[in-house]
């Protein structure tokens, strides 16, 4: 007998069902605090709408948490805005050519969430990186975050087209 079990699109009220964990990470806004970094950036689908109804969750691969006060250490939730936008707060704790933090996308119309990962562009380590390699260096950019400022970082996430971030199968 298979041990598959069946799927259902996401959404369409996730925003409210999912509240909790939210409210257990909350979404910190203005700059980083001291050791992290801030990422901002919008959802595209693939007509190059932003995606007002997404939930993005961050898992941090090295914790990098001891001093914090969160309910569930190493993890966020933050939903997009009505602009397709979202925020998260990490620390810059991960090693060379590691990813800051693993990224699971849920959307309305999805069948099966999206996983991915977000490195920083001025991680040293990037042309070492295990994953990276395992990717074509052609798209290696739509998982890299590009500084725009002191600790603060751009990444969009685009669902389909030329631009889409890469998502791996990593079930």
């Amino acid at each position: 007998m298979n041990n598959i079990t069946t799927s259902q699109t996401i959404g369409p009220f996730s925003h409210e069902a999912w509240q909790w964990a939210v409210d257990a990470s909350p979404v910190e806004t203005g700059t980083a605090t001291a050791g992290s970094v801030t990422i901002s950036g919008i959802v595209y689908d693939g007509a190059g709408t932003p995606v007002n109804d997404a939930q993005i969750e961050a898992w941090l691969p090295h914790g990098g948490e001891a001093e914090e006060r969160r309910a569930l250490p190493g993890f966020r939730r933050v939903p997009t805005d009505t602009q397709g936008r979202f925020t998260l707060n990490v620390p810059r704790s991960s090693p060379a050519g590691e990813p800051v933090a693993y990224i699971t996308l849920f959307a309305r119309g999805l069948v099966k969430h999206q996983f991915s990962a977000v490195f920083l562009d001025d991680d040293a380590g990037l042309a070492q990186s295990p994953i990276l390699e395992q990717v074509p260096a052609a798209r290696r950019a739509t998982l890299i975050a590009k500084n725009s400022g002191a600790d603060v970082y751009t990444w969009d996430i685009w669902m389909q087209t030329d631009k889409e971030t890469v998502f791996f199968d990593w079930t």
